[in-house]
C-alpha cells in the first residue's frame, strides 16, 4: 500500500512558477510509475505528466510541453512537477498518482494509488 502526499501548491500570478512535490511512503518507490493529473472545477481529471520507473521516460499533455517538467528522486521517494510561465487556465487541484505498471501511464484508471491533491491558483 502506497501513500502519497502532495505539497507546494498555492496562489501565484500569471507568468510565475511553482514546484509541486509528491512524497511517497509504504512501498518501494523506484518500482512505481508516477503521474501528475489536474482537475479544474466542473471539468474531468486530466493527464498532465508522467514518468516511468527509474525515470527512463517521460510524457506530457501536448499543450503543456515546454512549461511543465516532471522529475523524480528515488532516494527521496519523491516526484516533482515544475510549473513555469503559469496561466490562469492552469488553476486546478493537482494530484499525483502511482502504479507498479511499466511505461508511462496517461489514463487515470491505470493508477492504483492517489494523493489528496494540492490546489494551484493562478491569478491574472
Amino acid at each position: 500500500q502506497v501513500q502519497l502526499l502532495e505539497s507546494g501548491g498555492g496562489l501565484v500570478q500569471a507568468g510565475g512558477s511553482l514546484r509541486l512535490s509528491c512524497a511517497a511512503s509504504g512501498g518501494t518507490f523506484s518500482r512505481y510509475a508516477m503521474g501528475w493529473f489536474r482537475q479544474a472545477p466542473g471539468k474531468e481529471r486530466e493527464f498532465v505528466a508522467g514518468i516511468t520507473r527509474l525515470g527512463k521516460g517521460t510524457s506530457y499533455k501536448d499543450s503543456l510541453k515546454g512549461r511543465f517538467t516532471i522529475s523524480r528522486d528515488d532516494a527521496m521517494n519523491t516526484v516533482y512537477l515544475h510549473l513555469n510561465n503559469l496561466e490562469p487556465e492552469d488553476t486546478a487541484v493537482y494530484y499525483c498518482a502511482a502504479d507498479a505498471k511499466w511505461g508511462v501511464l496517461t489514463v487515470p484508471g491505470e493508477y492504483d494509488y492517489w494523493g489528496q491533491g494540492t490546489q494551484v491558483t493562478v491569478s491574472s
